[in-house]
């Protein structure tokens, strides 16, 4: 069990994201000696605890050139503020055209008068789901309840309109 917590709180660290099923060599998270390798599930109770635990509004980086409560529109609300992890940015950064595995975007969703409405977030995750550039979807209240999570139609139906620009409306990856 300690190990579990240990290789939990160094990918938290690290920013990479969560070990998902395939991520990592077999074993190389096992509890001990014969034992199986330690996978996390891609859900959003997951991920919330990943990104509230790396304390993202403090931890991770805003989306590049752009500020608190920017613009936006419907279903996103008024006013967002985007987040991202290390990888997210390093694949921004170096202009890949997509974000790599273990990226993470955060959207805080605000009414006009700055309100927080909720926090949608993307995780890239391994052969999640090819067809939708392997994106876990995830909604939630202020208070963290889940809204919506996985493999969310409405959110890829939307986002498929930015497919070449990897699902991201946030900015350009090229």
């Amino acid at each position: 069990m300690k190990m579990k917590k240990i290789a939990f709180v160094i990918l938290v660290l690290l920013g990479t994201g969560v070990v998902f099923e395939g991520s990592v060599p077999a074993g190389m998270l096992s509890g001990g000696r014969g034992s199986a390798p330690v996978v996390l599930q891609p859900t959003g109770a997951v991920l919330w605890e990943l990104i509230t635990k790396a304390d993202y509004k403090n931890k991770y980086k805003a989306w590049p050139g752009k500020t608190s409560f920017c613009e936006s529109k419907e279903p996103h609300g008024a006013l967002v503020t985007t987040y991202i992890n290390i990888p997210a940015f390093m694949s921004i950064a170096g202009k890949k055209g997509m974000l790599t595995t273990g990226s993470i975007v955060i959207t805080e969703n605000y009414s006009s008068d700055k309100k927080l409405q909720n926090i949608t977030v993307m995780q890239k995750v391994p052969a999640y789901n090819p067809a939708a550039g392997n994106w876990l979807w995830a909604k939630y209240a202020p208070d963290g309840k889940i809204e919506a999570e996985g493999k969310v139609d409405e959110c890829i139906k939307c986002h498929s309109e930015k497919k070449d620009n990897d699902f991201i409306f946030s900015g350009p990856l090229k």
